[in-house]
């Protein structure tokens, strides 16, 4: 029986960044960049209004007061999307909207509140100033945000929707990035039905292929659904082969000591077997080894991890094994979830000193984080992990963690009004 550390080390170690793809920016999102982008132009390209208002030559608004405005001779009107070739002479204005090129001889914008528009009637033939204006006052100036050719984004930038954004203020409607594995998922059992199914005894639904999936999904993979293989040993190779396609396997089920848990036994036969059981709680029975797949320059290796059956163990193996090897292949370098310390509330019994993470709830109050247990703890309590947003860590050499026993806290989620 391994560690924690050593069995996510050898999972890290068996998985590699995928090569790159090209992708339509909104499809991107959440991917890594695999390229570096420079700009093709400045941003924004003119110098343009950043608020409403009237474009002026600053020196002729000197002195100007409420009580004593500097009436301007109002000439043009300057649209978003628009350019005006007037060029401002002395005692001129231009009414202007945000985003608006600044006209020729243009140094200042006034804001409308800083004029008597108000009093005045349509169409304006004059204005009267409010204030004096220093040059550059409310002008966003060519290339202010993005000079042509600089770096704008580097290679390993994970694409959030700000980065979305930035391309396509370059003109980038395509993007190169690092590809999402494809991670098919397998379960097994022949006491498995799957939802839609009439219920029947000695049956149970399978649950596990569902969070699965959504797992894999909310890490950034693209899961496929294999279904549901039998315990005979013909039709889960057969599924494994099948699963072999893709970049990674998941399977649930099948890797304890019962008579008829054969998934450690088909790794063994088809692949091979890395370790079997770790030092934690819940989850120890848990297989992870790889299938070699294609010969020569097309030979890869597919990593398998097999899960326990119990949903909870399920959930809480692919937060820590198959979540970060995901990402790693993603191209991602923060490969983990946040963790909190927090007050334990209630009293967790370590009695076979494995790692144990269990299920909280953390609040904040006070400045301060709080975790309460979700209520029974069992493997296969699965609304443990529903009230859950937090796995609360208790080590292995600590036998009894009492109420106000501080803990770390793996955040699965952070729920609103919590202060992070």
């Amino acid at each position: 029986m391994i560690s924690v550390e050593e069995a996510l080390e050898r999972v890290l170690n068996c998985v590699h960044v995928l090569e790159a793809e090209e992708k339509p920016i909104l499809e991107a999102l959440g991917q890594v960049l695999a390229e570096d982008v420079h700009s093709p132009v400045d941003v924004p390209p003119l110098d343009n209004a950043a608020m409403d208002g009237y474009a002026v030559r600053a020196e002729d608004t000197l002195g100007a007061t409420p009580t004593s405005p500097r009436v301007l001779k109002v000439v043009a009107e300057a649209a978003a999307g628009t350019v005006v070739e007037h060029r401002l002479e002395p005692g001129e204005a231009i009414r202007i909207m945000t985003g608006a090129p600044l006209p020729p001889g243009a140094t200042a914008v006034i804001p409308f509140e800083d004029t008597d528009e108000m009093k005045r009637q349509s169409p304006i033939a004059e204005i009267g100033i409010h204030r004096s204006a220093d040059g550059g006052l409310n002008i966003r100036r060519a290339g202010e945000d993005i000079t042509k050719g600089s770096l704008v984004l580097r290679k390993g930038t994970v694409l959030r929707p700000q980065e979305i954004g930035v391309l396509a203020s370059l003109g980038r409607g395509r993007v190169q990035v690092v590809r999402r594995p494809r991670v098919a998922i397998l379960a097994t059992g022949d006491e498995l039905i799957d939802v839609g199914q009439p219920p029947a005894p000695g049956k149970i639904y399978d649950s596990n292929t569902y969070t699965i999936a959504c797992q894999v999904r909310r890490a950034g993979g693209i899961p496929r659904i294999l279904g549901i293989a039998p315990d005979r040993e013909e039709r889960l190779v057969a599924k494994v082969r099948e699963g072999l396609e893709a970049d990674m396997l998941l399977t649930s089920g099948g890797v304890s000591l019962g008579d008829y848990d054969m998934v450690k036994g088909v790794l063994a036969k088809e692949g091979e077997i890395a370790f079997w059981t770790v030092r934690m709680k819940p989850g120890k029975p848990l297989a992870f080894g790889s299938f070699a797949v294609g010969e020569g320059d097309r030979l890869r290796r597919v990593p398998h991890l097999g899960f326990p059956g119990n949903p909870v163990s399920s959930m809480i193996s692919f937060e820590l094994f198959a979540r970060p090897a995901i990402l790693k292949m993603m191209g991602k370098t923060t490969l983990s979830k946040p963790t909190v310390t927090a007050i334990l509330e209630d009293r967790v019994i370590n009695s076979d000193r494995r790692r144990i993470f269990a299920r909280v709830n953390v609040e904040r109050r006070q400045g301060q984080y709080f975790a309460r247990l979700t209520g029974p703890q069992g493997s296969g309590i699965l609304t443990s992990m529903a009230w859950a947003n937090g796995l609360a860590i208790i080590p292995e050499d600590v036998a009894e963690a009492k109420p106000g026993d501080t803990v770390q806290v793996i955040m699965l989620d952070w729920a609103e009004g919590q202060g992070a």
